[in-house]
């Protein structure tokens, strides 16, 4: 880097970070939209599967955690495959695969054809989530990842905003089509964005800021040199046996099983809570499903900003959770009033997708190298068994009783436990 002046330093600070921002968050934000839209349309898919094939509420449950044990089984070694082999490959065969695997659901007719699919998507998508996480560390530190993060969890809740409205809409419009029910329809024309993004990879994303034509040299250096002088803080873990003895991985997971626990009852049980509150059209349902996504939006960038702005990751954690914890049990407690009903599912998604962005900020602040590509994967891959607990536990539950709100208090209890032990981070290893 050529000597500049303080005042230039800062201008080409701003300049590259802001390029590479534009550069790649729109488009990490497409991928990952793809993904949670693939993942999670099953949620809408019930509202009429469960008829068309006599299934269960705990059959569907099962089904819809089935995904997660086939992430759990793949995520580290696709993770670590990523970091030798480049983002650019691997995320590409990564959406291929898990596009084809989704518009397969449109065949299903069986539990069992169910519980299989649903396996196999979570193989095929294993490793994009924690994947997308480092390739961040490769381009931000620490001091500017937060709000980073944040702009590509928010295709989580934009997948609810547009999906909602989409799959009600395909659901409804396309129904007996050329003999396929609308769920048919939906699995096969939201599948296909999937690999149409997947091969755009190919040719769009880079490896790393040496590949970065978008930045001039001066702009390439000062962000390799942030890079450096950042992983400088985290651990790198010289053997498998030491990165497995670290507590704070074990801790890392426990905390984050926990947000997952709330996040897949939001996930996968919105379409139905909305339902139950007396809405029976599926267009009126997946308009309204969006609202709690908007808000969500809304807290998350705010979440972010703060947590970057004050450099504080704990508080920033804690009370998301805890307003997460405030507005499912308020939604499974108003399930009979759609207006207030719907406001409690605006602050439970407020919270809990807020805590899922910032969540991350702890374990990429902790850990650099392989350490990072096999601690991220590993920390995402033990918490979204969560993925598997939590619809099964809802659905198995309102199988037995009748009613979902039970469940919908286990999960809150989950989300205060979660909050609690944030708490045993130090502050001093996370706030930068």
């Amino acid at each position: 880097m050529t000597t500049l002046s303080l005042e230039a330093v800062s201008t080409v600070r701003s300049n590259a970070y802001r390029k590479t921002a534009w550069r790649l968050m729109p488009f990490l934000m497409l991928c990952y939209l793809c993904a949670y839209l693939d993942r999670v349309n099953v949620g809408f898919a019930k509202l009429q599967m469960m008829n068309d094939l006599a299934l269960s509420e705990t059959v569907y449950g099962l089904g819809a955690g089935m995904f997660f044990i086939g992430y759990f089984l793949c995520e580290v070694p696709s993770n670590i495959i990523l970091h030798k082999v480049g983002a650019r490959v691997w995320i590409a065969r990564i959406m291929i695969t898990w596009g084809i695997v989704s518009a397969l659901f449109a065949f299903v007719e069986t539990a069992w054809q169910f519980y299989a699919l649903r396996f196999l998507l979570g193989i095929a998508e294993a490793g994009l989530a924690p994947g997308l996480l480092l390739y961040l560390t490769y381009w931000f530190p620490s001091y500017r990842r937060a709000r980073m993060t944040v702009l590509w969890f928010i295709a989580i809740p934009l997948s609810g905003m547009v999906g909602g409205p989409l799959s009600g809409w395909i659901m409804t419009h396309f129904a007996g089509m050329h003999g396929w029910a609308g769920w048919q329809w939906m699995f096969v024309l939201e599948a296909v964005p999937t690999v149409v993004v997947g091969l755009l990879v190919l040719s769009y994303l880079k490896d790393g800021v040496h590949q970065a034509s978008w930045l001039n040299d001066d702009e390439k250096a000062l962000i390799a040199r942030e890079l450096a002088e950042d992983d400088q803080h985290k651990v790198t873990h010289a053997s498998v046996g030491e990165f497995i003895r670290d507590r704070r991985l074990w801790l890392l997971a426990a905390i984050y099983f926990c947000v997952v626990m709330g996040q897949y009852a939001i996930t996968f049980w919105l379409p139905t809570l909305v339902r139950n509150a007396g809405v029976s059209d599926p267009m009126q349902i997946g308009v309204l499903t969006s609202l709690p996504y908007l808000c969500a939006i809304v807290a998350m960038l705010y979440a972010g900003r703060s947590g970057d702005k004050h450099r504080e990751r704990r508080w920033h954690l804690i009370i998301p959770m805890f307003a997460g914890a405030i507005g499912l049990t308020l939604a499974a407690m108003m399930g009979g009033n759609v207006t207030l009903s719907i406001l409690s599912l605006c602050l439970a998604a407020s919270g809990i997708l807020s805590a899922t962005s910032m969540f991350w900020m702890l374990p990429t602040t902790l850990l650099g190298g392989v350490s990072a590509a096999a601690g991220i994967a590993a920390v995402n891959s033990f918490a979204n068994l969560a993925g598997f607990c939590s619809p099964y536990l809802i659905g198995w539950i309102t199988t037995l009783t009748g009613s979902s709100a039970i469940g919908m208090y286990l999960i809150t209890g989950v989300l205060v436990a979660g909050a609690l032990l944030v708490l045993r981070i130090p502050a001093a290893l996370v706030n930068r």
